[in-house]
C-alpha cells in the first residue's frame, strides 16, 4: 500500500521539553539581519532557529557545521526551549525578526505549520531539488498557490517503543502481535508490577500522539483518504465506526490496567523514568526516542506498530513532521545560498546522515536494510508503504489536534465520553 497524505535522550521532546542557549558556528553574526560573510563560493551566510530538548539533541548544528566545514558558508544555528519554540516563531514572525530558515510543521493542523504561515505571507518559496524531495502524494502540505514553502527534513516513525529486557523479565517473550495479546499483556505486566505502557496522560501533545497511533489501523489502513472525505462534508468524526473504535481503545486500555498508576497525572518524565527504568514496557513517541533512550541506557528498545485488532493488518504512523522553510524577508543573496544549503541536505547522502543523526529516516527513499536497527521491527511496513503519515497534518486547524489531545485527557479522568470527545472533534474541524 502506498504512502498517505497527509547518547541522546528525549528527542520526542520537541513537543514540550527544556533547554536554552544560543549556539554560533563558524562565527557568524546573529539574526536574520543580512550577515556580511561569505563562504568559498562566495555565498552569503544566514541563520536557522531550531527547537532542541538539551544540549546533546544538537543534530541541527552538526548538520549546519558540516555544510560550513565543506563549503566555508557560515550557518548560525539558535536553539530555543522545544516548549516554548511555536511561541519564539510566530512572535519573531510577526516582529519581523525571525531567524533566515526556521524549523516548521507540515500542512495546517499544527500553530507553526508551512502552509499556514505561508499564506500569512511569512514565508519565502522554495526552488532547485525541494520538489524532488517531497514524498508524493504529499505536496500540499508543503505549498500554496502552486508554490512550494517547506522542504521536509527526514521521515520520523511513530510507534510503541518497546523494552524487550523489560518485558522479559514478567514472562512475556514477544511484542504482542494483535490487539487481544497486547490485553492479554497488560494484565501479566500488572502481575509483574510493571506498566504495559506510560502516557503522558496531562499532556495533549501526548494523549494526542497516542490515539493518532490507534487510528492507524482503525481509521486511515482501510480508508487512507478519510481526511480528504472530511472536508468534503462526507464524513465526520462522531459518525465514524473507525474513530469510535479508536477512543474506545483508549479506555479498555484503561480499564484493563495497561496505564501506569495515575496515568491521568502523567508528564513526559513519567515516560523518561518509565522506559529508562524498566517500570514500563511501552510508550508511544517518535521512533527517534528509541535510539535515544537505547544509547543512554543501554537497553534494547525498538521500534513497534500498535497492534491490529481482529481483521486489521499490520500500520503504522511515518510523516515528515519537520521541514525547513524560509524567512520571506531573507533578501535574495540569502535565499540563493539557503536554497543550495537545502539542495545540498536533501541529497541522498546527506539526508541519510541526516537520518542518522537525529535518529529518523532518510527523506529521499526508505530501504529496510539502511534503517538505524531500532526500526526493524517496521523496517519492511515502512520499506512497503503501510503507514500513513500524521493524521493532524491535514486537519484544517490546531484546535481539532487540541479536542482530540484534551478529549482523550477527559476520558482518562472519566469526565469525557467518546461521543463528547468526536463532538468537540467536528465542531473545531468546523469552526
Amino acid at each position: 500500500m502506498p504512502q498517505h497524505t497527509a547518547s541522546r535522550p528525549l528527542r520526542w521532546s520537541l513537543l514540550a521539553a527544556p533547554v536554552a542557549g544560543v549556539l554560533i558556528l563558524a562565527g557568524c553574526s546573529a539574526g536574520g539581519d543580512g550577515g556580511d560573510s561569505t563562504g568559498d563560493a562566495g555565498s552569503e551566510g544566514f541563520s536557522i532557529m531550531v527547537a532542541q530538548a538539551n544540549d546533546a539533541d544538537d543534530f541541527y548544528a552538526q548538520t549546519a557545521k558540516k555544510y560550513t566545514d565543506e563549503t566555508g558558508v557560515p550557518i548560525e544555528v539558535i536553539p530555543y526551549p522545544s516548549d516554548a519554540y511555536n511561541t519564539q516563531v510566530t512572535t519573531q514572525l510577526q516582529a519581523g525578526n525571525a531567524a533566515d530558515v526556521m524549523i516548521l510543521n507540515p500542512g495546517t493542523g499544527q500553530a507553526i505549520s508551512v502552509v499556514t504561515l505561508a499564506d500569512a505571507g511569512f514565508l519565502a518559496p522554495l526552488g532547485g531539488n525541494t520538489a524532488s524531495i517531497i514524498p508524493e502524494g504529499t505536496e500540499a502540505l508543503y505549498g500554496s498557490d502552486g508554490k512550494l514553502y517547506g522542504q521536509p527534513t527526514a521521515l520520523a516513525p511513530v510507534g510503541m517503543i518497546w523494552n524487550s529486557g523489560g518485558a522479559a523479565d514478567v514472562g512475556i517473550d514477544e511484542y504482542p502481535s494483535t490487539y487481544e495479546d497486547l490485553l492479554a499483556d497488560c494484565t501479566t505486566a500488572r502481575d509483574g508490577g510493571k506498566s504495559f505502557t506510560v502516557l503522558a496522560g496531562s499532556m495533549p501533545p501526548n494523549t494526542g500522539l497516542f490515539t493518532q497511533l490507534i487510528s492507524a489501523t482503525r481509521v486511515y489502513q482501510e480508508t487512507p483518504d478519510w481526511n480528504e472525505q472530511r472536508a468534503a462534508g462526507d464524513v465526520t468524526f462522531a459518525d465514524s465506526e473507525g474513530w469510535k473504535e479508536t477512543l474506545q481503545t483508549v479506555l479498555d486500555m484503561r480499564d484493563e490496567g495497561c496505564f501506569q498508576d495515575g496515568v491521568e497525572g502523567g508528564t513526559f518524565d513519567n515516560i523518561t523514568a518509565g522506559i529508562g527504568g524498566g517500570t514500563s514496557l511501552s510508550a508511544v513517541t517518535p521512533g527517534s526516542a528509541a535510539a535515544s533512550i537505547g544509547t543512554a541506557t543501554g537497553l534494547d528498545i525498538t521500534v513497534q506498530a500498535f497492534p491490529p485488532a481482529d481483521g486489521q493488518e499490520p500500520f503504522t504512523l511515518a510523516s515528515a513532521n519537520y521541514a525547513w522553510s524560509v524567512n520571506a524577508k531573507a533578501d535574495d543573496a540569502k535565499q540563493k545560498s539557503i536554497q543550495d544549503f537545502l539542495d545540498w541536505v536533501g541529497s541522498p547522502e546527506e539526508s541519510k546522515a541526516f537520518a542518522d543523526l537525529s535518529g529518523l529516516v532518510p527523506i529521499t527513499g526508505v530501504s529496510s536494510a539502511d534503517l538505524l536497527p531500532s526500526y526493524e521491527p517496521i523496517g519492511d511496513l515502512l520499506e512497503n508503504g503501510d503507514f500513513t503519515a500524521l493524521p493532524l497534518e491535514s486537519w484544517p486547524n490546531p484546535a481539532v489536534y487540541d479536542a482530540l489531545g484534551t478529549g482523550v485527557q477527559g476520558l482518562l479522568t472519566g469526565q469525557k465520553t467518546v461521543d463528547e470527545v468526536l463532538a468537540d472533534m467536528d465542531a473545531a474541524w468546523d469552526s
